[in-house]
């Protein structure tokens, strides 16, 4: 199965920039898009359905806001949408699917950067999130988890590291739930093919030269369990695809041979 994350930052406006012709190049089997910013009565799913997706969405209450998507050329057993937890499902932020043994969780986690407030919140929802995932885990060793995760986990993911310690993304509390979160059963699949520094997924709108120049910070992500990991066979992000002030990052798991077993 690949699979690719990608934070669109509004799906309407991804789509006025190439968006639907992209992905007629079938770039992956499924794709999971956070930050749709639409309900899905705003956007005609015969331009994906006609390239072959099964289209499943959950939208944020708040109009224009938030929002989950995926795109399938796989038919899934099951879609699930929200954790249960009244905010984030409000939000529209988490949608899980399954494909036989396989569960895979598109997440769209909280930024913390308008404020106290939502940056409060943002510690809340990640201990939240956290909880449900390693229940998850318990009940089905076999989860994929993609998503922007709005964290820079470590110095290696973001071009100036020392600049922004104090800022919201890359804090030492986000830094340490991503250092307990990869410690508990979880693995980073870009980063277990790809050691490399200067690989990034995301870069600031309010500076226009610095995704020329590559100063950037990699918050977007596809981790899996670590029952998972003999079954990875690739990964990466593709920074030269602009429909958004992210890029697509993609994986390469080998699903129909855990479905086999």
């Amino acid at each position: 199965m690949k699979i690719i994350s990608y934070n669109v930052n509004g799906i309407r406006a991804a789509m006025k920039k190439g968006f639907v012709e992209w992905l007629q190049t079938h770039p992956a089997d499924v794709i999971c898009i956070q930050e749709n910013k639409a309900q899905q009565s705003d956007v005609d799913a015969k331009l994906f359905n006609d390239l072959g997706y099964h289209d499943h969405w959950f939208c944020a209450q708040k109009k224009g806001y938030s929002g989950v998507t995926v795109f399938s050329k796989i038919h899934p057993d099951n879609v699930q949408c929200g954790t249960g937890h009244q905010v984030s499902d409000d939000e529209g932020r988490v949608i899980q699917l399954d494909f036989g043994k396989v569960k895979l969780i598109n997440a769209y986690f909280p930024s913390g950067t308008s404020g106290d407030e939502r940056q409060t919140y943002k510690y809340q929802w990640l201990d939240e999130f956290y909880d449900y995932v390693q229940v998850l885990r318990e009940k089905n060793p076999y989860i994929i988890l993609c998503g922007d995760y709005n964290i820079a986990h470590k110095e290696i993911d973001i071009h100036n590291p020392a600049g922004n310690k104090n800022t919201s993304g890359f804090l030492p509390a986000e830094r340490a739930w991503m250092d307990k979160f990869y410690s508990n059963g979880w693995v980073d699949v870009f980063r277990h093919f790809r050691p490399e520094p200067h690989r990034y997924s995301w870069w600031s709108q309010r500076f226009p030269k610095v995704r020329l120049e590559n100063k950037g910070w990699r918050i977007d992500y596809i981790s899996a369990t670590e029952k998972l990991k003999p079954f990875l066979k690739d990964a990466e992000i593709y920074p030269d695809v602009k429909h958004s002030d992210h890029c697509p990052v993609y994986a390469d798991i080998d699903v129909e041979k855990i479905n086999e077993k």
